[in-house]
């Protein structure tokens, strides 16, 4: 019987064994179907952030896209508002100068008296360029004195700029003055 308990014992730590070989084999195999799994799906994932990406990223491509809409759109408007400031031109330029009048198959005298009409309009603009000149003076000469007015008052004034002097010239004046002045008033021994 001692021979059958050892087998027994044996064959039981064998089985043991085996049942733990299995085991491991096992956890082994469901590790790698995890990982395998888990592999899977960052791979679906990375698939369908390329292919559809997330909302409102902005790609390379979509930048330079978009920066293109948006240049040309604003050339449009730039476009339109050159236009339109045209056009006012245009209209204050018809407005004030009107139309013009036909000057083929007129006689003499109604020419004379198209420039008449013509030299009329344009003394009365300059009456009226001379007097909004005059007007332009009188308001610059007020807002210089109130300036200087404003400045007294807080204290600030006009520094003049000052003029470069070289010593010697300096020396030039100083000695011109002494000699050009009184004699009595140079001399201290009287």
């Amino acid at each position: 019987m001692g021979d059958t308990d050892a087998e027994r014992r044996r064959r039981d730590a064998e089985d043991a064994h085996r049942r733990l070989k299995e085991e491991e084999r096992r956890k082994m195999e469901e590790k790698e179907r995890k990982k395998a799994e888990v592999r899977k799906r960052l791979e679906e994932a990375a698939k369908a952030k390329k292919a559809g990406g997330k909302r409102g990223f902005m790609t390379p491509e979509r930048k330079k896209k978009l920066r293109n809409l948006l240049r040309k759109k604003a050339a449009e408007e730039l476009k339109k508002e050159q236009e339109r400031k045209a056009e006012e031109r245009r209209k204050i330029i018809a407005e004030r100068i009107g139309q013009p009048k036909p000057l083929d198959g007129l006689n003499e005298a109604t020419l004379q008296g198209l420039l008449k009409q013509y030299h009329a309009r344009i003394e009365k603009l300059e009456d009226i360029k001379y007097d909004l000149e005059y007007e332009v003076r009188q308001k610059d000469f007020v807002i210089n004195e109130l300036t200087i007015q404003v400045n007294d008052l807080r204290g600030k004034f006009v520094k003049p700029a000052l003029k470069k002097v070289s010593k010697f010239d300096k020396l030039k004046m100083v000695v011109k003055s002494t000699s050009e002045g009184d004699f009595r008033s140079t001399s201290s021994s009287q």
